[in-house]
């Protein structure tokens, strides 16, 4: 591990999407963007397993999917802009993921957010923590 990409790690609930997480995410990524394309979330919302049995995910990427296990995508090698096109999908938005992936409501998340967002004392470091 690179000293920047220990320093990375150390920050609370971060998922860098680096080159590591590029290869690990490719086809959970794969399969996110290509619900670009009606013809795609059509045949996806036909046969959601048929469809993702074309994409050779690991077994805990392609269950996050079918969780909807946004925080789980991430941490998969999921990249947040290709994982919101599967919200898009399903009709939810950035902050009812942001609201999931805290583990609060999504009005929680929204006066969090108006009010300033998560504060940072407790959450620069999990050096912190200890």
């Amino acid at each position: 591990m690179g000293k920047l990409e220990s320093e990375y790690e150390d920050i609370p609930g971060t998922y860098v999407f680096d080159g590591k997480r590029c290869i690990e995410g490719f086809q959970l990524n794969k399969f996110c963007k290509s619900l670009d394309l009606e013809a795609n979330r059509a045949a996806f919302r036909d046969d959601p397993s048929g469809y993702l049995d074309k994409f050779p995910m690991t077994p805990e990427q392609r269950k996050a999917i079918e969780d909807r296990d946004w925080l789980g995508m991430l941490q998969l090698g999921g990249n947040v802009y290709y994982t919101f096109k599967l919200a898009a999908f399903d009709g939810i938005t950035m902050q009812h993921i942001g609201g999931a992936m805290s583990g609060i409501t999504v009005d929680d998340f929204r006066q969090m957010m108006l009010a300033g967002g998560r504060s940072v004392e407790g959450n620069r470091s999990k050096s912190e923590w200890k």
